[in-house]
């Protein structure tokens, strides 16, 4: 366990690095700086740290991907996330969980998870952080930060702290019953910085009106495998319905790159050519009705709603081909009119975000106020499902602690 320091109310506590925020990135760069000799503390406003880390995957923390590259990346700035991520690489992260004997496996698309839980994780960076000396406070929230000649002042929930260099690593809005606030982003316009418009990003869409009475009953039904396209982005993976809506994998990487308005479009059979499949079937199966057909080629409550409202219903044998075919085209292009997201109460990340405009992409480090640096999810810079976020937290908390 990293050491627990008490910040004492009644003096000062004077350390090199003070961060804020116990998260992926504010551990990684915690340790990263004690480990060149660097004081360092850590403080939190939550009760524990890195929880985050301790809900992911599904509790077995999805910490990397090894496909990361910076095409995976949202940014008003596409370059920034360049140069954090060459320096530090999935392959230096698997080396420190092989250090530290964790078992893992590669789920899909290149995304690691730990075989056994994600508490591996958050005692890894503890562990880590303890032999470099890296002290820990959580409950501990701050009130008020000011900067001068000799650093920052920080006033406490717990007493103040005096420090060269301020890590603010306090995430996003996502998940606020985690402890999610935006406190981050208004430090950082209280020294100057530009934020970005902030939004939900890896997160259901909803519904509403009819377009919700066709599919709300559908609630619980899932496709292994769909094409989900908002203009040029398109994402090939699970899909679920909601009572409210959509989600899956497929859903949620979309969600990043819709707005509200447009067009979104879905591939229900993308592995197969749906068009010969359905002449096939008629030739095969004339008495069978078509709903009862596309049962076995999609789930069979979703064949017969798409039949009741769409599609219509009849024996395969009275469907002309280029009827069955112009169906198979719509299939692979079936329209979903989405209403909104689900919001930062289930998103698993806030897309927008601290203007890298005004960061250095090999520091983090502000480029208005010295000592002062942003890393993790408070940047405008938002990865993909799959891993890639925890990547950018590793690696942006790393360029940070090799210089704070």
């Amino acid at each position: 366990m990293a050491v627990q320091t008490q910040v004492n109310g009644g003096s000062a506590v004077k350390v090199d690095v003070l961060i804020v925020g116990a998260g992926a990135a504010g551990l990684m760069c915690a340790m990263t700086a004690g480990y060149r000799g660097r004081s360092v503390l850590v403080v939190d406003h939550a009760n524990k740290v890195g929880k985050k880390i301790l809900m992911s995957g599904g509790g077995r923390c999805n910490f990397t991907n090894l496909g990361v590259t910076p095409a995976q990346y949202l940014s008003s700035n596409p370059h920034f996330a360049k140069s954090a991520l060459a320096r530090y690489t999935p392959g230096d992260f698997i080396e420190l969980v092989e250090r530290h004997r964790i078992a893992y496996h590669e789920k899909e698309l290149g995304q690691l998870f730990c075989d056994e839980s994600s508490k591996q994780i958050v005692r890894m960076l503890l562990d880590e952080c303890e032999v470099a000396g890296v002290r820990i406070e959580t409950s501990c929230a701050v009130d008020r930060v000011t900067h001068g000649q000799s650093g920052f002042t920080v006033k406490t929930t717990r007493g103040e702290v005096h420090a060269q260099s301020l890590v603010v690593a306090t995430g996003g809005l996502s998940i606020p019953s985690m402890g999610a606030t935006g406190w981050g982003y208004e430090l950082a316009r209280q020294f100057g910085h530009d934020v970005l418009p902030t939004r939900a990003g890896l997160v259901p869409l909803t519904l509403s009106g009819k377009h919700q009475e066709h599919y709300q009953d559908l609630a619980g039904v899932a496709l292994p495998q769909v094409s989900v396209s908002v203009g040029k982005h398109a994402f090939r993976a699970g899909m679920l319905f909601t009572h409210r809506g959509i989600s899956g994998p497929a859903i949620l990487q979309i969600s990043s790159y819709w707005h509200t308005g447009d067009d979104l479009r879905v591939d229900l059979s993308p592995e197969l050519q749906a068009g010969d499949w359905l002449v096939a079937q008629r030739a095969a199966r004339p008495a069978a009705e078509l709903k009862n057909v596309l049962g076995d080629l999609l789930p069979k409550r979703l064949a017969q709603r798409l039949c009741e409202h769409w599609l219509g219903n009849r024996p395969m044998r009275q469907w002309q081909e280029h009827e069955l075919r112009a169906m198979a085209q719509r299939l692979h292009d079936w329209p979903i009119v989405a209403s909104g997201t689900e919001g930062y109460r289930t998103a698993e990340v806030t897309l927008g975000g601290v203007d890298t405009d005004g960061l250095s992409s090999s520091t983090m480090q502000s480029k208005k106020v010295a000592g002062l640096y942003f890393i993790g999810e408070v940047v405008d810079v938002t990865g993909w499902l799959g891993g890639y976020n925890f990547q950018w937290a590793w690696a942006s908390g790393t360029a940070a602690g090799q210089v704070a």
